[in-house]
C-alpha cells in the first residue's frame, strides 16, 4: 500500500452504512490511501477498510454530521428520536432538537454549525 502523496492531510468517513467498527459520521485522518483502501487513524490504531465504504475530502471537516439513527441502534437514548449529530472535533454524539444553525458539543465544548444539506447516510 502506498502511503498518500501530496495531500498529508485528508480525512475520511463512512458513506455507507455498514458495521465495521467505525462511528457513522465521524471523520477520521487518513494514514494512507490507495486505489482499493484506505487507511484510517482510529484513536491509537490503523483500520483499513475498503476505500468504497469511505467518503474522503482534503480539508478538515468543521461541520456536524447529522446521522440517522441506524436500524438496531443500541445504547441511545429515546429522546435523541430519529437523528443524532456527531462532532466535527471529537466524535462525541449529541441530540439535535428541532433545525438549529450551530451547537456545543457537550463533550469537547467546540461550537461548530450543522451540515443539514448533506443527507449523510440516506436510509434506503
Amino acid at each position: 500500500m502506498q502511503p498518500l502523496e501530496r495531500s498529508p492531510h485528508a480525512w475520511g468517513r463512512l458513506r455507507t452504512d455498514v458495521d465495521c467498527g467505525l462511528r457513522r459520521g465521524a471523520w477520521y485522518r487518513v494514514a494512507q490511501l490507495t486505489r482499493d483502501h484506505v487507511v484510517l487513524q482510529v484513536t491509537r490504531e490503523q483500520m483499513r477498510v475498503a476505500r468504497r465504504l469511505v467518503q474522503t475530502v482534503f480539508q478538515e471537516p468543521t461541520r456536524w454530521s447529522v446521522v440517522p439513527l441506524p436500524r438496531g441502534a443500541v445504547n441511545v437514548p429515546a429522546e435523541w428520536g430519529t437523528r443524532y449529530a456527531v462532532c466535527p472535533a471529537c466524535h462525541g454524539r449529541a441530540p439535535i432538537v428541532d433545525f438549529p444553525g450551530e451547537l456545543t458539543c457537550p463533550h469537547c465544548q467546540g461550537v461548530f454549525k450543522i451540515a443539514w444539506e448533506e443527507h449523510y447516510l440516506k436510509r434506503r
